[in-house]
């Protein structure tokens, strides 16, 4: 099993969008026992919240099936438990290498380098309240990781 786990800063907008749609995503292709993703925060600041209502809004109207949950932030742990750790930034990015130590094993990636613009931040609809656009952007990295993945498996 492909075991993913989405990043942002704190874990109610970006990171669990990413986790829902993906793993709903995989589920209508069929991937379900092979691709399972979670989401974590760098920061603490959200820990124990639920997902942001804008992000409940747009999961709804696109009928993404999602559930209640709280924010954590990630541990050295993850690094461990995760076979690829994805951030939404470079803020992200650099959290992640900061608490993990490093990324000796190179797991640690941008979301959009899946949608093919490598380098390109999805922005914080937390700041830009542009959930849509977040939306739009998370769901074309999801669909390069499903696309990435089996293209990896039928080779």
């Amino acid at each position: 099993m492909l075991r993913i786990l989405f990043v942002c800063h704190g874990n109610i907008c970006r990171s669990p969008m990413a986790e829902f749609v993906l793993n709903y995503l995989a589920e209508k292709h069929g991937l379900g026992d092979e691709i399972y993703a979670e989401s974590a925060a760098v920061s603490r600041e959200e820990i124990g919240n639920d997902i942001h209502p804008g992000t409940a809004k747009i999961l709804k109207k696109y009928k993404i099936p999602y559930h209640k949950r709280s924010a954590r932030q990630i541990t050295p742990d993850d690094y461990d438990n995760f076979d690829l750790i994805i951030g939404m930034d470079r803020y992200n990015i650099s959290g992640m290498r900061r608490i993990f130590g490093g990324d000796p094993d190179k797991k640690v990636e941008m979301l959009l380098k899946f949608a093919g613009q490598p380098g390109r931040e999805v922005d914080d609809p937390w700041y830009t309240g542009d959930f849509e656009t977040a939306y739009y952007e998370i769901k074309k990295g999801c669909e390069g990781i499903i696309k990435d993945y089996l293209g990896r498996r039928c080779r």
